[in-house]
């Protein structure tokens, strides 16, 4: 299995820094949610774990060696984006060819199959595609190449709801069927948090957290009652948001309420809620006025 391994490693272009100083360890065999605002660095993340380029500072390994021009690990790893097929005149049968001939655990079973569910044109060229069939067809080569490390920039976009879901569905199947690394960058959070075991934020091109997805999503909750109560109740806690109506406020918080904080709340009748994973992304992530 690959791990990766990010050490203080800082991205720069023409003197503005893309990334910068970024380090943590992303375990082998997990499905991770990649989440960040536009601009904030994802994308140069993924295509340093591509070998598509250096970074300017630091250390990028995966399974303990440089990926970068390393044929041995860049054959594990498969980065999929929205690829221009503009010129491209193969149809569906040639693309899923080339892709067997280069990827040596693609399943050509598999991408048939998964071409059946997406309603792919098997004789159309490639160039004809809508977006929707595009996007289909970009993960359909990314699920079934099985490589150790599948990343899937924004790959999805293109997709309608229904589609998309199924997509969701058969990243789930795959990960019990050939376990794997998978790495999801996405703007969806709100549909595809249920996916991420861990997930890692990036914000302005640095690290913002790095955490399973459970205890995360544990670390905010809300805090609803009468007003004053609950300014009193959270007086200390890091505030996220606040909302009023009336006399009666919400606040989301973000940090770990102790059982007895949370016997303290009851007493003294407010409601602790959950909060998801976009409402946090949201807020941690949010520009001061």
């Amino acid at each position: 299995m690959l791990d990766i391994e990010l050490n203080n490693v800082t991205v720069n272009f023409k003197g503005t820094s893309a990334l910068e100083d970024v380090t943590c360890s992303l375990e082998a065999g997990k499905i991770y949610g990649l989440i960040g605002r536009n601009g904030a660095g994802k994308t140069t993340l993924l295509s340093l774990l591509a070998s598509y380029r250096e970074p300017t500072s630091g250390d990028v390994k995966i399974g303990g060696e440089v990926p970068f021009e390393n044929r041995k690990i860049m054959s594990q790893v498969n980065f999929i984006y929205d690829v221009d097929y503009s010129d491209e005149t193969e149809n569906v049968k040639g693309i899923f060819e080339a892709a067997d001939r280069y990827r040596a655990d693609f399943d050509m079973k598999y991408a048939m199959e998964l071409a059946k569910r997406f309603h792919l044109p098997m004789d159309k060229a490639i160039k004809k595609f809508s977006s929707g069939m595009r996007s289909s067809l970009n993960v359909t080569i990314g699920l079934a190449s099985r490589s150790p490390i599948t990343i899937f920039d924004e790959a999805y976009l293109g997709m309608d709801a229904p589609t998309r879901e199924i997509f969701y569905q058969e990243v789930m199947k795959e990960q019990e069927r050939h376990p794997r690394t998978m790495i999801l960058s996405t703007h969806l959070v709100s549909e595809m948090e249920y996916l991420f075991e861990e997930v890692v934020m990036i914000h302005k091109g640095r690290l913002l957290l790095h955490e399973p997805y459970g205890d995360l999503i544990e670390q905010g909750a809300s805090v609803t009652g009468g007003a004053e109560e609950v300014d009193r109740f959270t007086d200390g806690m890091t505030k996220l948001s606040s909302q009023q109506l009336g006399a009666t406020k919400s606040v989301m918080v973000y940090g770990d309420i102790t059982l007895e904080k949370q016997h303290e709340a009851r007493e003294k009748g407010l409601d602790i809620g959950s909060v998801s994973l976009q409402d946090l992304f949201i807020h941690l992530t949010s520009e001061e006025e």
